[in-house]
């Protein structure tokens, strides 16, 4: 797989070129910083350039097969023109009454999901559950850890896969949310234990503190966890897929 070490002036320049030479956005690449800028003394003596280490985001899984040996499987979410291939034919099954165009992307979203596990040789049962907020399949079994991957990154793609692949008609489209091990509530919570550690320390110091790189709905659990303390304001920084969280105190008076 390719790889890129990149040096720039700064962390955010450096990922932003990342994803020009890969010609993606920051989400579907695995992201290593190697070394942080530095100013140095008065921005001159000991200066220092970021450097970092890109590859596009994958899932890989080796399917041993014993005396036979079988290619590895890669799931990639980097390469926008290879659309998944549609679901094969679902096994006869009696619809579940009051089925209409929600239910029917839920069971194909269960359906597909399913059966990439099984590509994967990750044969785990999925449970699904329709919200009125969208569609959540939770895997359940083992192999939580190779599915999640690094912060997520690994249930992020085969969620993107998931909704690709099932959502193609805007008429019946729903925000399906992929779990294993209740990953996404445990990530809830860590980020919003965060916010509160981080807030309290900008009450103290009465600086502002910029949090690292997130996705929307990362920065929303931040902002939703602050936004009733009269002390703070959050604000989103950045542009694009390099957009931050910055804790910052509130005006007095």
């Amino acid at each position: 797989m390719k790889t890129l070490e990149i040096e720039a002036k700064t962390i955010d320049a450096a990922i932003e070129q990342a994803c020009r030479e890969f010609g993606v956005p920051r989400e579907k690449l695995n992201i290593e910083i190697l070394s942080e800028d530095s100013p140095g003394f008065l921005g001159i003596l000991g200066s220092r350039r970021a450097k970092i280490r890109a590859n596009l985001l994958s899932i890989d899984v080796n399917l041993d097969a014993g005396s036979e040996s079988r290619p590895d499987i890669v799931v990639s979410i980097a390469r926008e023109e290879a659309e998944p291939a549609a679901p094969p034919a679902a096994k006869p099954q009696a619809p579940p009454a009051g089925g209409g165009p929600e239910n029917d992307v839920g069971r194909r979203a269960k359906q597909f999901l399913e059966e990439l596990l099984e590509r994967m040789d990750i044969p785990c049962p999925v449970q699904l559950e329709e919200t009125a907020d969208g569609i959540v399949l939770n895997i359940r079994g083992d192999g939580g850890g190779l599915l999640i991957g690094r912060r997520g990154q690994n249930l992020d793609a085969i969620q993107f896969l998931v909704n690709k692949a099932v959502n193609r008609d805007p008429e019946s489209r729903k925000i399906i949310t992929v779990d294993t091990e209740s990953y996404r509530k445990r990530r809830e919570e860590s980020l919003v234990a965060l916010a509160k550690k981080v807030g309290d320390k900008v009450k103290r110091s009465r600086k502002a503190v910029s949090l690292s790189h997130m996705n929307a709905h990362d920065r929303r659990i931040i902002h939703l966890a602050l936004q009733d303390d009269p002390e703070l304001v959050t604000k989103s920084k950045g542009e694009s897929e390099f957009r931050k969280i910055v804790i910052m105190p509130a005006r007095r008076g």
